[in-house]
């Protein structure tokens, strides 16, 4: 192999392991990340055209997903760590994030302007889905950890590649599969890590293309869609069940905030790279 391609080939894995950050980093959008490393575009066109782009785009991408798992089961350990010892500071740190990143996401939801029912969409998203979401173990009860959950889990993950600034480990920590799947990643269970991966692939295959389409006939709704499940993402990872404040002081509260303000610059900074080079 010619040193130019093993080159490109490491580029690619380094790409894979960055991108994992948005399987695992509530806050983090996996699409927004695709986007940034200039993978996001060609990925959607070749999930959503499988059989006509194999061979182009098959061995570009067996670098970038060795990538995502090796940066998976690298960043496991510490992220658990920190949620199990420091969980309100870690929680108020990543809700900051995803506030950061709400401006680049309302202009872009707004490209191809804004109608009323655009507006409506995102009010009803919002309202609706954080609702629906809050209530969810009330209503379908506690999700345990197997192997049904963890295609949902894998499917939420690919979701969020889809569809750049859904972060789809905020609903895994509501739905409370996010600490679970940390341990898995990272004993590398493989109970966890196939039904997780299969779970992505069939997302990927069957919802590209619809979203290619969607994305081409409703791009106004799809985004303000979008943008009203990651602004109840929000709260919601804030309250209880999720955040645990229990023994919690002011002086670590305060401490949580400036982690949020901090988390918000962090965001900002992110979508301006996203805007900079997708």
């Amino acid at each position: 192999m010619k040193t130019s391609n093993i080159t490109n080939w490491l580029s690619r894995l380094i790409k894979g392991m960055i991108l994992a950050l948005g399987f695992i980093l509530p806050g983090v959008s996996g699409g927004v990340l695709a986007a940034i490393l200039g993978i996001y575009e060609r990925l959607l066109q070749f999930m959503g055209n499988v059989r006509q782009r194999f061979k182009l785009d098959f061995w570009y991408f067996v670098p970038v997903g060795l990538g995502g798992l090796l940066g998976i089961v690298l960043l496991s350990a510490p992220l658990e760590y920190l949620l199990e010892k420091h969980q309100i500071l870690v929680l108020w740190a990543f809700s900051g994030a995803i506030i950061g990143t709400l401006p680049s996401l309302f202009k872009t939801a707004g490209v191809q302007g804004r109608k009323t029912s655009d507006w409506m969409v995102l009010i009803l998203t919002t309202v609706l889905g954080g609702w629906f979401l809050y209530n969810l173990s009330t209503i379908f009860g506690t999700l345990k950890p197997n192997f049904a959950s963890w295609i949902l889990a894998g499917g939420l993950i690919a979701l969020g590649i889809i569809l750049p600034g859904l972060s789809p480990s905020n609903l895994l920590l509501y739905l409370g599969l996010f600490e679970p799947m940390l341990k898995g990643f990272k004993s590398g269970d493989l109970s966890v890590l196939i039904p997780m991966i299969i779970g992505a692939g069939i997302t990927l295959l069957a919802l590209s293309k619809v979203m290619l389409i969607l994305l081409k006939k409703f791009y106004a709704k799809v985004y303000h869609f979008i943008l009203g499940i990651v602004i109840a993402s929000i709260g919601l990872i804030l309250v209880p069940p999720v955040a645990n404040y229990e023994g919690i002081n002011i002086g670590t509260m305060v401490f949580a905030l400036i982690l949020m303000l901090a988390g918000m610059a962090l965001g900002w900074w992110m979508s301006q790279l996203e805007n900079k080079y997708k």
